[in-house]
This record gives C-alpha cells, structure tokens and sequence, in this order.
C-alpha cells in the first residue's frame, strides 16, 4: 500500500467490510476493592486492559478472586489518555465544523490503538499491516472490537495533538476518515519511543 507522507509522516487504511459519549477518565493509583468488584469491573472503571491490571498486581494470585479491602494498583497512564483524548476532541471539532455529528470515544478501540502504535515502536515498521496483530480489521476482530465498518489512521513524528491533526487534515485519505459519514465511534492511541518519537494511531468503526 502506498503511503503518503505529509511533512511527517502519515498513513490511512479504510475497510468497509461488510454511543458511548466521550468521558473524563478515572484517576490512577491505588484502589480498595469493594464488595461486588471484578478485576473486569475494574479495568472498566479505569479505562484498561485486564491484562494490563494483573500485570501491574502480581501479588495477586487468582485474578478470578478478590475480596473487599484489597489494595490494587492502577497502572498510571492518565498523561497518554489525556493526549488521546485531546485529539478526538479535535477530531470532533472538525466534523462539528463539516456540520457532522460527533464520533463517540470507544475506550476499548482506544486500547487497541494504543497496541497498535506500540506496536510500530516495538517491532520498527510504520504499516497498516502489522507483523503482530495482521490488518487493522483482524486486529480489532482479535479484541473484540464489533463493527460493520471500519479504518484507521496512522502517523508518526507529530509533537502534539494538534500537530498530528493537521497532518491527517491536509492528507486527503486521512481527512476522508476523520470526516467520514460512515463511522459512529473512535479510539486513538498514543505510545512514545524512547527517543521521545509518538506514534498515533486512530481507529474508526460504525457500530451495529
């Protein structure tokens, strides 16, 4: 697939194959399990990755079973969700401005982004095609991710929120997916290279 490249770099993959509104993101740390909770009514609660809150409590024995008054750590990512959600803010400015009704903030889409551009840092490609999880549409079938739409936008090298959106809005393919009447639901995410490089990648899907 030929990519475009836009004074960074940039890329987008559309598949069309065949609303839960945006939300301020609980704060990390250290939680007390109540009485009722799951590790999964956790993570939900936290925006995260079951895997990634075992991960972070390996004191933990059985994640099938925890009681009230346990200590669990909260992996502390609220500085890549707040850039995550800054852009689909912009995003969402955009299509208001195109008079089209905004996309809603899929937090597990956004996960899967966030594996998605780790993903390009850990195994150095910039490529839809990944050699970990195969396309955009098989990686989010993997999560599952549900839709009956879906594309992605990819990029690299943009310092800000605002620099990497200004990037995909001068990129035709890339404007095409950020103001697409198609899609109803959005995740971005965000990693950082250890040279101080981010990568972004947006999801998009239309629900059923």
């Amino acid at each position: 697939m030929k990519l475009s490249k836009i004074r960074k770099y940039a890329a987008c993959f559309i598949l069309a194959a065949l609303l839960l509104p945006a939300r301020a993101f609980a704060q990390s740390g250290t939680y007390t399990v109540q009485p009722g909770d799951t590790m999964w009514k956790i993570a939900v609660r936290y925006q995260i990755g079951v895997s990634e809150l075992i991960k972070a409590n390996p004191q933990i024995k059985d994640p099938s079973r925890i009681y009230a008054g346990q200590k669990i750590s909260i992996p502390s990512i609220d500085d890549v969700k707040a850039l995550e959600q800054k852009v689909i803010e912009l995003v969402n400015r955009q299509r208001a401005a195109a008079g089209l009704s905004p996309l809603a903030a899929n937090w597990e889409l956004c996960r899967v982004a966030r594996y998605k551009s780790q993903d390009m840092i850990d195994k150095n490609y910039f490529s839809h095609q990944s050699p970990t999880y195969g396309s955009p549409f098989r990686m989010m079938e993997d999560f599952g991710i549900r839709f009956t739409a879906a594309g992605e936008n990819i990029a690299y090298g943009q310092r800000s929120p605002e620099e990497v959106m200004n990037s995909w809005m001068n990129s035709p393919g890339h404007r095409s997916n950020i103001l697409s009447r198609t899609y109803n639901q959005i995740g971005v995410g965000v990693a950082k290279k250890a040279n101080g490089t981010y990568y972004w990648t947006q999801m998009f899907i239309k629900s059923s």
